[in-house]
């Protein structure tokens, strides 16, 4: 599988911002799907998770302002973004992870930056 992330961007505190990355190469539908953000000198870490029957966890520091969706039919996953806040700011990572395997099979796409500044 072959991910392909974007919406690298610059947004004010209390804005909006949105993240898309493209699968390709697996049937999509068949992954579940998350994102990961790592912020300069932290570890990575789960910021959202979707699963293939639509299933929806968060980190509880983004609860109620991030929401993440899937269209299997354009093999895309999306991270809306509101109410940022300077420490949101990250390289965000998509990842696919299949549901059959052993072991399931783990996918990163290329990070994009996000930067919450006034």
């Amino acid at each position: 599988v072959q991910l392909q992330a974007s919406g690298e961007g610059l947004v004010q505190p209390g804005g909006s911002w949105s993240l898309s990355c493209v699968a390709s190469g697996s049937p999509f539908s068949r992954n579940n799907m998350r994102w990961y953000r790592q912020a300069s000198g932290k570890q990575r870490e789960l910021v959202a998770t979707i699963t293939i029957g639509g299933t929806t966890v968060y980190v509880d520091s983004v609860k109620g302002r991030f929401t993440i969706s899937r269209d299997n039919a354009k093999n895309t996953v999306y991270l809306q973004m509101n109410s940022l806040k300077p420490e949101d700011t990250a390289v965000y990572y998509c990842n696919a992870a299949a549901t059959a395997g052993s072991p399931p099979a783990i996918y990163w796409g290329q990070g994009t930056q996000v930067t919450v500044s006034s």
